[in-house]
């Protein structure tokens, strides 16, 4: 590699570096090492030839030096087609071992992406419900993208960068200082003319490029959140577009100047670097002629100085920067580790057994929650926070109590914030209770298996989310062994199967980003197909139908009824005139049951229950057309 071309890396390098500089234990590199681990056989081979290379790089000037000898020598011609011959032999062999190195390089880097992201990725899905909803998803993708690749390089490219860059060091040092130690001293005096300006003018360059990156991540967090269905719809509302754009365009101008900024100090850079190395071959070409002429050296020799000029300043510029390049791959490393180092707090225990076969009831004992702290399920750098909330959360859930029998349907009211969702919550272990229990089919859920409680339970919430894929993707979601017919007979349940047939791509219509291509009242009964699909025993409705017209209610709850038919059901509602025929009402405020009976029995009990009946009513709430219930 020329003098150019690893002053341009060692700018590269600097640019990117990350800024974090903390230190690292043992434990660390134990844990760098252990995903190096089942890569060793191949990171081995990568090395040793990294190793052979970069002998290699000494072996042509020497060769060239030989050749120009045998020519000024007037000797015969046999001689110089033979070190010819050894100078293209040798660049061949540098050639395929480039090659060999590369495909080694890369299969160990992608490899160690591959582990990473996936190690990463299914932690991450381990975790709690309260750390996506703390967590920016930017810089969680951040982490599983350029973390990964930042810890990738540490293998790649850092580890044979300094290897074979310190074997080309020493073999070219000590050839120079046997060939003529006076040149190969001039060369290291003028050594701080070529490294310094470099490592300046990269952490210049590194100062622009931060700010360029602020500028483009402010870029970027206009684009994700006003190009979104909901976004571009309150911009049009009430975003003034004309606003928007300008805003837009400062931001852009700012990182237009900062390039155009970069783009003379890099040239700059290059001129005076250019300067330079000319600088430093005229004096090795200066010197060594004068010693040549006055018979102290030949020929040869001088030009292989100034072959391996190149090869003794590229490196050593190299192993300048190396300290910046390893320290940036090992924060990398640590960022990642930050993530993996978060326990889920919902784990599954060792000796998890499955829900009873038959009927499946929901028993809440002696319940008592309150959310977890920050510090708990969360990073500051994920909610690009500087320090995380150290507030302690009230207690939600005191003391409740109740049990819904295999299939019969209880429902949950009262005033928003009481609690409700946070009861729906607690079933399918999205979080578990600080104190008492709750028991699937008479089996504490934290003592089930994950996969018995997903077979078991199904949930339909009020967004009704869908995955910007195909129908039938989302769908299959739920169980992905269904086949055509059985998709076509849950939509024909759910009352959307004439929606679906009428699209033009049928089941392979992409439904667009959360679903927003089709209305709230289609896309619920989308849920509502997948939810029939799975056919779990029971089925928890968390306020399913609050956000849709009456026309659109009707339709829902004659598919909710379809799916809750035969099973046990615990049914969050805000309209109470949904509930009216459930088994069982609960009147939950402030995390306590504080009703409980059936609507009949509330109303005439003409308590909390009666009071929230007539203020609703009152505000013009009609009866639906279908309700909840068996």
């Amino acid at each position: 590699m020329s003098m150019e071309m690893t002053a341009w890396n060692s700018i590269y390098h600097a640019m990117h570096a990350h800024e974090d500089q903390r230190p690292f234990s043992l434990p660390v590199l134990r844990r760098i090492a252990s995903f190096a681990r089942p890569h060793a056989r191949h990171l081995g081979w990568f090395l040793a030839l990294s190793v052979v290379t970069a002998a290699l790089t000494v072996v042509s000037p020497l060769l060239a030096g030989r050749v120009v000898n045998a020519i000024t020598g007037g000797g015969a011609l046999e001689p110089v087609l033979f070190l010819a011959g050894l100078i293209a032999l040798v660049a061949l062999l540098e050639a395929v071992l480039g090659l060999v190195v590369r495909r080694l390089s890369a299969g160990i880097g992608e490899g160690l992406i591959l582990d990473l992201r996936t190690t990463v990725y299914d932690h991450v899905q381990r975790m709690p419900v309260a750390f996506f909803t703390r967590t920016c998803t930017g810089a969680l993708v951040s982490r599983l993208n350029n973390d990964v690749i930042g810890a990738q390089r540490a293998f790649s490219d850092v580890l044979s960068g300094v290897v074979g860059n310190l074997v080309t060091l020493l073999l070219t040092l000590a050839v120079m200082l046997t060939l003529s130690w006076q040149i190969a001293l001039l060369a290291l005096v003028l050594l701080p003319l070529f490294v310094v300006p470099a490592r300046r003018m990269g952490a210049r360059l590194a100062r622009i490029e931060r700010e360029r990156t602020v500028h483009n991540a402010a870029m970027g967090t206009q684009m994700t959140e006003r190009f979104s269905a909901p976004g571009a719809t309150l911009v049009k509302l009430f975003g003034r577009p004309e606003r928007e754009s300008a805003e837009f365009a400062r931001r852009a101008d700012r990182v237009r100047d900062i390039g155009v900024r970069t783009a003379m100090v890099q040239e700059v850079f290059f001129v005076a670097l250019t300067l330079v190395s000319v600088l430093a071959l005229a004096l090795v070409y200066g010197l060594g002629g004068f010693y040549a002429l006055s018979g102290r050296l030949d020929a040869g020799t001088v030009v292989s100085m100034g072959m391996l000029l190149t090869r003794l300043y590229a490196p050593l510029t190299a192993l300048a920067s190396a300290r910046v390049e390893v320290m940036s791959a090992l924060v990398s490393f640590s960022r990642v580790f930050e993530v993996l180092d978060l326990r889920p707090l919902v784990r599954e225990s060792r000796d998890a057994t499955t829900v009873p076969p038959g009927p499946v009831s929901v028993e809440f004992d002696q319940v008592d929650f309150a959310y977890p702290t920050a510090d708990k399920v969360s990073l500051a750098s994920l909610e690009e926070v500087s320090t995380l909330d150290t507030a302690e959360h009230r207690q939600v859930l005191h003391g409740v109590s109740f049990r819904v029998e295999p299939g019969r349907t209880v429902a949950l009211v009262g005033s928003s914030g009481a609690g409700k969702s946070t009861i729906a919550q607690l079933v399918p272990r999205l979080y578990d209770v600080d104190a008492g229990a709750v028991r699937l089919g008479g089996v504490d859920v934290r003592e089930l298996t994950f996969d018995s409680v997903r077979a078991t339970l199904g949930m339909v919430t009020q967004d009704g989310h869908l995955f910007h894929e195909s129908i039938r993707a989302n769908l299959l979601l739920a169980r992905p062994e269904a086949g055509e017919e059985e998709l076509w007979e849950v939509l024909r349940r759910a009352r959307v199967d004439a929606l679906v047939s009428s699209l033009p791509q049928g089941l392979d219509t992409v439904v667009g980003e959360r679903g927003y291509r089709f209305s709230g009242g289609e896309r619920q009964r989308l849920t509502i197909a997948r939810l029939l699909l799975a056919a779990p025993e029971v089925v928890i409705l968390d306020e399913a139908t609050s956000a849709l017209d009456s026309t659109s209610e009707a339709a829902v709850q004659a598919a909710l009824a379809e799916a809750l038919r035969g099973r046990t059901a615990l049914v969050i509602a805000h309209r109470l005139s949904t509930v009216r025929a459930a088994d069982a009402i609960l009147v939950v405020e402030d995390g306590r049951i504080v009703e409980r009976g059936t609507h009949t029995e509330l109303l005439a009990r003409d308590g909390r229950y009666a009071e929230l009946y007539r203020t609703q009513f009152a505000s013009g709430d009609t009866e639906p057309a279908t309700a909840f219930g068996p």
